[in-house]
């Protein structure tokens, strides 16, 4: 029989709080977990699911049985039966890391490096990391509407004004991120 006292309520206390931190923090991871697999997130293509594990769309067409290349489902898990798979998910990540530097020292040198990556992943997926890139009312690398970006479209701004977005809305891009795992959008 365990007699409660403040130190046997504090370790409760404290095992909660770490099962509550490992649940928050599984919540963050991305959404797709085997190399082989990936989840179709909103906005995704077959043509930038297959270009991120440096597969064909043929090739990912037909091991998913897709007829039509142009149509694929939200939720939708994808096989990715690339033998190189591990080293290019390795390689995606090297890639993000060296993006991310270079935009951070432009513009969001403050960024943490968690902070970064949480934001070069939000570009990846918003557009392709293009500041150029259109769909609809929404422009360039963060998928801003055009009426936050004020006329100014140069990356300069895009990087400005997704700043404060972010900051106003989330409080940090790890925090926008995690909303974009959940919802499929920030």
């Amino acid at each position: 029989m365990l007699i409660e006292t403040p130190k046997n309520k504090q370790l409760g206390l404290l095992k909660a709080g770490l099962t509550l931190a490992a649940i928050v923090t599984s919540l963050s991871l991305p959404l797709f977990v085997k190399a082989d697999s990936y989840t179709v997130q909103s906005g995704d293509t077959l043509s930038a699911i297959a270009n991120k594990y440096q597969t064909t769309v043929e090739q990912v067409a037909s091991e998913n049985k897709i007829s039509n290349i142009n149509l694929i489902s939200v939720g939708q898990v994808l096989n990715i039966n690339n033998s190189t798979t591990v080293s290019t998910e390795t390689k995606v990540e090297t890639e993000s890391v060296t993006t991310t530097v270079t935009t951070s020292t432009t513009s969001t040198s403050s960024l943490s490096a968690s902070d970064a990556a949480a934001k070069e992943v939000i570009a990846q997926r918003e557009s392709s990391g293009s500041y150029t890139a259109q769909n609809g009312q929404y422009y360039g690398r963060y998928q801003l509407t055009l009426s936050y970006l004020n006329g100014d479209l140069s990356p300069e701004n895009q990087e400005r004004v997704a700043d404060a977005y972010v900051t106003n809305r989330y409080g940090s891009w790890s925090a926008a991120l995690a909303f974009w795992n959940v919802n499929g959008w920030y």
